[in-house]
This record gives structure tokens, C-alpha cells and sequence, in this order.
């Protein structure tokens, strides 16, 4: 079993879950990585989430579908259960289960009608996981100490299905991210307590949050050397995924949002928020 997800929660138990049933499991947190090891291992199952960093989840089916390689069985997870991704996962004769409140009990279901000889080990092994929350919407860890720009993302990503966490330094920052465990952290250059260099190498230190995909804001120009430092890799694992100016505009950043948490694409003539 190949399962894919880049929130270290979901995908530790999930994998834990499916490793006490039997299943030889493998993992991946990126698209990329799933096409690779897809590839190489041929897995019986996979199970994939639909927003995933490089390349998302349904668009590693569809490529995998194309060359022959895809599973015999493959489940989708989802943190939008709308009708477009209902439709993709029928083309590619996936079963779709949103993330939410019945996500173990749908789980646990699709995988004893695969293999119903483990049925008693999968619904063992669901009451277990069942307290463990996965998250139907996104959310995005805000550090900023300007509560002016806390007041308006919260509002646009509301609109967007996102849910929005708060931190005013780098230290809060990071034990929120380890106790909350964000789809993705937006964080200002600048802050008190350190800066975002240093919040990287914290949230690089730990296994809850070493895969978190970073977005970097600065107010200031950075210099290319600055940015160099942010973006290298730390312990193995990615520097910042993207380094923006601060802006009024905020539609560059709702784009690289839009790549990691899924939400509808912010059109071009669609007002900024005031």
C-alpha cells in the first residue's frame, strides 16, 4: 500500500493503522514522490490526498493511469467534496472519502470490501484511530505581529473554505505548528523572537513539522543571498517553498495558496479585499 498526504498526522496514522492490519505500506508527502515510488513498487492500494506539493493527487492518477502503472485499487481523499473531484475520481475509478468526521469509518469501509478476509483487524484498528481529527478544510498558520494583516486574511480565507491559525513571533509560530499541524505556515521575514530563517530551522527539527510547506513575506527587498539561506534544504528536509513580496495585492500569495490547500482558483478580476 502506497499511502500519500503531506500532513505528517494523517499520514503517520493512517500508515501506522494500515501496518497493524497486514499491508507492507509505503509513503510519500509530495506528487512527486508518489509518481516515483508508484512506479518503482507498483502498490496494490493507494491511498492519496487530492492537494499535494509539486504535483496534486489526481493529476499523479491521471498520469499513472496513462502509463499503466496505477493500482488496482485506488482511494482519494479530499478536503473538498464537490462534484468536479466526485466526476475526476470516477474517470479514474477512484473512490472518493472526504477528510471530516466519517473519514476512518469510510476508510475502514472501502478497505474490508477490498479485502474482506481483514475485516476484523480493520475494524479493530478503526475504533483505535476513530479520536484521531483529520481536517475537512485547509489551514494556513499566519505569523505576523500586524494585526491589521491577521484581520484581513482571516476574512479572504474564510471566503476561500480555509481556516486560519495565528501567531505573533516565530517561538508561538512554532508550537502552534507542532500542535496544530498546518497545511501550510505563511511567515513574515521579520518578527520578534526571530525571524523566519529561524523559525525554518525549528520546524525542520521535529517530525510533526519538517514537512510543512513554508511560504516567506518580506516587507523589504531581500537580498539574493537571503534568499539562497531560506531556501536551502534543512536536516534533509525543503527550505521556504516560495519567497513573496508583501503586498496590498494579495493575489500572488492566494495563488501559492491555492497550490498547497486547494481552494477555488482566485480569478484575475476578482476585486482585493479592502
Amino acid at each position: 500500500m502506497l499511502i500519500v498526504d503531506d500532513d505528517p498526522l494523517v499520514l503517520k496514522a493512517t500508515a501506522s493503522w494500515c501496518t497493524r492490519m497486514g499491508f507492507v505500506v509505503l509513503t510519500a508527502t509530495t506528487g512527486l514522490q508518489a509518481l516515483i515510488m508508484a512506479a518503482e513498487h507498483r502498490p496494490d492500494v493507494i491511498v492519496i490526498d487530492v492537494n499535494l506539493p509539486e504535483v496534486d493527487g489526481l493529476s499523479v492518477l491521471a498520469y499513472l493511469s496513462d502509463a499503466a502503472k496505477t493500482a488496482p485499487h485506488v482511494i482519494v481523499m479530499t478536503g473538498r467534496a464537490d462534484q468536479r473531484t466526485g466526476e475526476l475520481c470516477d474517470e479514474l475509478a477512484a473512490t472518493c472519502i472526504p477528510k471530516g468526521r466519517f473519514f476512518w469509518k469510510q476508510l475502514a469501509a472501502r478497505l474490508a470490501e477490498i479485502y474482506p478476509e481483514k475485516s476484523a483487524d480493520i475494524d479493530r484498528a478503526s475504533r483505535e484511530f476513530a479520536t484521531i481529527d483529520v481536517n475537512r478544510r485547509p489551514r494556513v498558520l499566519l505569523v505576523d505581529d500586524d494585526a491589521s494583516v491577521k484581520k484581513m486574511f482571516s476574512h479572504r480565507l474564510d471566503e476561500l473554505g480555509v481556516d486560519l491559525l495565528h501567531a505573533e513571533d516565530a517561538t508561538r509560530a512554532f508550537w502552534t505548528a507542532r500542535r496544530e499541524h498546518p497545511t501550510v505556515i505563511v511567515a513574515d521575514y521579520c518578527m520578534p523572537n526571530g525571524d523566519a530563517g529561524y523559525l525554518l530551522t525549528k520546524l525542520r527539527s521535529v517530525p510533526e513539522t519538517c514537512a510543512i510547506p513554508v511560504i516567506v513575506q518580506s516587507g523589504r527587498r531581500l537580498s539574493d543571498s537571503i534568499k539562497r539561506k531560506l531556501k536551502e534544504e534543512i536536516n534533509g528536509q525543503p527550505g521556504a517553498a516560495r519567497i513573496l513580496h508583501k503586498s496590498i495585492d494579495d493575489a500572488e500569495l492566494l495563488d501559492t495558496l491555492q497550490r498547497y490547500c486547494g481552494f477555488a482558483a482566485v480569478r484575475e478580476d476578482e476585486p482585493a479585499p479592502s
